[in-house]
């Protein structure tokens, strides 16, 4: 917000006891927040229907991968897909837990429950 605007709000309320000013302000300011909501709205991409339906399974697959290093991954997804998940389902969800897992870095471990020295062992068996 100008700061010119600002202060001649300010100096409208307290030294001519004009509200108007300051009302004005806030409207100006309501507004060009509103656009800016809607600008970044535009932006945002919609989300993923299955990732929604599924994240929680998809969150405790990869935690399992992480946690037993010693299993093939791929196996380890394929049968916790074939448990849990409809036939129809299958292959997208079992397609979602593998980029997850590409896209899996330090920065990320808390949001699976994963502890830094559990996803280094299971790098180095694995090489990701």
């Amino acid at each position: 917000m100008p700061e010119q605007a600002y202060s001649r709000a300010t100096l409208g309320v307290y030294e001519m006891i004009r509200v108007e000013l300051l009302r004005d302000l806030y409207v100006w300011a309501y507004e060009r927040s509103t656009q800016e909501y809607l600008a970044i709205k535009q932006d945002l991409a919609e989300p993923d229907p299955l990732r929604l339906a599924w994240r929680d399974f998809i969150k405790q697959t990869l935690r399992e991968v992480i946690t037993h290093p010693e299993h093939d991954p791929l196996s380890c997804i394929e049968q916790s897909v074939a448990r849990h998940v409809p036939e129809g389902e299958q292959q997208d969800v079992q397609s979602l837990i593998v980029q997850e897992l590409r896209r899996l870095h330090e920065g990320v471990l808390a949001r699976y429950g994963l502890r830094p020295s559990e996803y280094a062992t299971w790098k180095a068996i694995h090489g990701h």
